[in-house]
C-alpha cells in the first residue's frame, strides 16, 4: 500500500464565550463547529465532477461533436490544479453565502466601518512592506535549498513562480481593501513592517513570531502539497478500469487512491485559502519545538519513515503480497483499508477550507471529531498496521519481522506524541478545552480507552497560553 505522509491534525482552535465554556464543562451538549459538513460535501462533489470531466473529456468532446485531435484525457499538471479550483471554489461559495462565515466575529472584521483612506493608508504601507520582505524570505528559502528544484517539487516551483508576480499586485489592492474594515489593523505582518521601516521603534515581538510561523507553516507545506496534486491525479485519470476490477487487491487500491485524491485536494485548498474574509486565517501557529519537530519528521526532506531510520517495510510486502489467491480474504482487507482511509480522508474533508498542520482556524466538533479528538492519526496508523503486516517478511526471518513491528510501533508513537504535542498548543484556548472536555465524557474512542483502563480521567479547564496570544 502507498505510504503517504500524514497530512492531518486534530480539530482546531476558535474562541467561545466563557459562559458557553462553563455551559459544556461535563454537559452532554457537542459544542457547535466552526465549519459546516456542507463545506466538504460541496466541495467533494465540485473535485469528482471535474475528475469525471477529465477522465472522458474525449467522450465529452465526441458528444458535443468537438474535434478532440486525438487527445487523450485532461491528465496533465495544469489539469490537475484546475481540479483544486474546481474543489474549491465550491466551498468558497458555500462558506459565503450558506455559511456566511465573513459575518463571524472572529474574522476581526467590522463590514460597517470605512475607515478614511488616510488613516490607514500607512499602516498598509508598512504592511505591504512586511508581507513582501516575508514572500522574499520564502523565495529565498526555496531558491537555496536544491531539494526543490528536482522531482515532484520542480512543478511546485514553476507554479509558484508563475503566479507570485499576480500575489504581488493583488495583494496591494487587497491589503489597502481590508484595513479599512480590520478592528485591529496592526498585526503581525504590520509589527514586522514596521521593524523594516522604522527601526529603533517599538514592535510587538510575540505577534512577529506569530506572523513568522505562521508563514513558515504555508511556505513548508503549500509547496508539498502542491507537489503531490499532479502525480495522484494523472493515476486516477488514465487508470484502465478493467486493470482495477481484475482482483479485489487493485479494486482497493484504486478506492483509497481515490480517497487520497479527496484528502490531497482539500488539504491544498485550505493551505492556499487562509484569508479573514473567509474566517479561514491562522489564528496561532504552534509555539512549541517539540510540535514542529513531530510534525516534519512526518514530511520529506526530514522523514524519518519511507527508507529513513523507521523504514517499518525492509524486506517485507503488503497484504496484497501475502494474501494473494485468497480472494475471500483480499474483500475483507480491502474492505477495512478502504474504511480507515474513508475515515482519514472524511477527517480532512471535515475541516473545509481550514485544513493546516501547526495551526488552529477554528474548533471542529463534527463529522469523525464527534468519536475521537484525532481521527486522521487512529485511522491512518491503523491502516498501516493492517496494509503492512509488518511482522510478515520475505526475507530475514523472525527477526526481521520483529525489527519492522517496532519500527511502526515507533512511527505510530511519534504520531501518539505530535497529537499530544498540538493538543498542548490547542488546550491553551478556552473553546478547543470546552470540546476536550465534551468528547472526554462523549466521544467513542476516548470513553473506549477509559473504561479499558479503568481510570476516567478528569475534566479539565486551562487559561489561556500567554505565549500563545490572544486568538481571534
Amino acid at each position: 500500500m502507498t505510504n503517504l505522509p500524514q497530512m492531518t491534525m486534530p480539530a482546531a482552535v476558535g474562541t467561545v464565550p466563557e459562559t458557553a465554556i462553563a455551559a459544556n464543562v461535563g454537559a452532554n451538549v457537542r459544542p457547535r463547529s466552526a465549519v459546516s459538513a456542507g463545506v466538504g460535501i460541496v466541495g467533494l462533489i465540485g473535485l469528482m465532477s471535474y475528475l469525471l470531466i477529465a477522465r472522458y473529456a474525449p467522450q465529452i468532446a465526441a458528444f458535443f461533436g468537438i474535434d478532440w485531435g486525438g487527445r487523450g484525457p485532461l491528465s496533465g499538471p495544469s489539469s490537475a490544479i484546475a481540479s483544486v479550483l474546481a474543489c474549491a471554489i465550491p466551498m468558497v461559495l458555500w462558506s459565503v453565502f450558506v455559511d456566511k462565515v465573513h459575518r463571524n466575529p472572529s474574522t476581526g472584521i467590522d463590514w460597517a466601518q470605512r475607515r478614511p483612506w488616510r488613516e490607514t493608508v500607512d499602516i498598509s504601507l508598512t504592511k505591504l512592506a512586511g508581507l513582501w520582505t516575508t514572500w522574499g524570505l520564502i523565495a529565498l528559502t526555496y531558491a537555496t535549498m536544491r531539494y526543490y528544484w528536482f522531482g515532484q517539487y520542480e512543478f511546485s516551483m514553476e507554479l509558484l513562480e508563475r503566479v507570485a508576480p499576480w500575489l504581488l499586485l493583488i495583494s496591494v489592492p487587497y491589503i489597502l481593501w481590508l484595513d479599512r474594515r480590520l478592528i485591529e489593523p496592526r498585526d503581525g505582518c504590520y509589527q514586522f513592517g514596521r521593524w523594516l521601516v522604522a527601526p529603533g521603534q517599538p514592535v510587538d515581538g510575540r505577534a512577529v513570531g506569530h506572523h513568522f510561523r505562521a508563514w513558515a507553516v504555508k511556505g513548508f507545506f503549500t509547496a508539498f502539497m502542491l507537489s503531490i496534486v499532479p502525480g495522484n491525479f494523472s493515476s486516477l485519470v488514465t487508470v484502465d478500469m478493467a486493470e482495477v476490477l481484475a482482483n479485489p487487491y487493485m479494486t482497493g487500491l484504486w478506492a483509497i487512491n481515490l480517497l487520497y485524491l479527496v484528502d490531497v485536494h482539500i488539504a491544498t485548498v485550505g493551505y492556499i485559502l487562509t484569508a479573514r474574509p473567509l474566517d479561514s486565517h491562522i489564528r496561532t501557529a504552534n509555539p512549541y519545538g517539540m510540535a514542529w519537530v513531530a510534525a516534519l519528521v512526518c514530511y520529506p526532506p526530514f522523514i524519518l519513515m519511507n527508507d529513513g531510520p523507521l523504514d517499518y517495510q525492509i524486506n517485507g510486502s503488503d497484504w496484497g503480497y501475502w494474501l494473494e489467491g485468497h480472494n475471500n480474504l483480499l474483500i475483507v482487507w480491502a474492505i477495512a483499508l478502504v474504511g480507515l482511509t474513508a475515515i482519514y480522508s472524511w477527517a480532512t474533508m471535515a475541516f473545509g477550507i481550514r485544513f493546516s498542520n501547526l495551526t488552529h482556524r477554528g474548533v471542529l466538533t463534527h463529522g469523525p471529531y464527534r468519536f475521537t479528538r484525532h481521527p486522521a492519526y487512529l485511522s491512518k496508523n491503523l491502516s498501516w498496521w493492517v496494509g503492512a503486516l509488518p511482522f510478515l517478511v520475505t526475507d530475514g526471518g523472525w527477526t526481521e519481522g520483529l525489527r519492522n513491528t517496532v519500527l511502526l510501533a515507533l512511527v505510530s508513537g511519534v504520531y501518539y506524541w505530535r497529537a499530544k504535542t498540538e493538543e498542548k498548543h490547542l488546550l491553551g484556548d478556552p473553546a478547543y478545552v470546552a470540546y476536550w472536555n465534551w468528547a472526554q465524557e462523549n466521544a467513542v474512542v476516548p470513553r473506549f480507552f477509559a473504561r479499558l483502563t479503568g481510570r476516567k480521567r478528569p475534566l479539565i479547564r486551562l487559561e489561556p497560553d500567554d505565549r500563545i496570544g490572544p486568538v481571534a
